[in-house]
């Protein structure tokens, strides 16, 4: 009885705590604080239970969480996190955007955030390794600036 009250005391806390993320840096540090702690799949499962409208987007929810689950196999132990970017349109939506460190190769994260009224919400979550090749992309001399000395 008195594990089954502990449960449920830590389930309200922990609701009550989701609900009070009230910056876009506080649900990605959450997610980042689940992921060390418990692991790809429930790091997803946290960030997609702020936003009541993923319950429709199962299959992709899935799909994505089968893919991620496989990336720590891939790359190694984590080292940490670089912040790469972070942009916003408005007051309503956040682009944040991480250079994430691991053994075999960084990967980058990028999380979008949405604000429809008083909260944030997970809009979309993502993650690759292509930005090597965006970045030679941009250092091509048709990219660069005349300016630049």
């Amino acid at each position: 009885m008195k594990l089954w009250i502990l449960t449920l005391g830590l389930f309200l806390v922990t609701a009550v705590l989701a609900g009070a993320q009230s910056t876009p840096e506080s649900l990605v540090n959450k997610f980042f604080d689940t992921y060390l702690a418990q692991g790809t799949s429930a790091a997803l499962d946290q960030f997609y239970a702020t936003n009541k409208w993923m319950d429709r987007n199962k299959d992709a929810t899935e799909k994505l969480k089968s893919q991620f689950a496989n990336l720590p196999a891939l790359v190694g132990d984590y080292y940490g996190r670089d912040l790469i970017a972070k942009k916003t349109l408005g007051e309503s939506f956040v682009l944040i955007s991480y250079l994430v460190k691991y053994d075999r190769q960084p990967i980058r994260f990028t999380f979008e955030l949405y604000k429809p009224q008083d909260s944030w919400l997970a809009y979309s979550f993502s993650y690759d390794d292509s930005f090597g090749d965006e970045l030679e992309e941009a250092a091509k001399v048709h990219n660069l600036d005349d300016d630049e000395d």
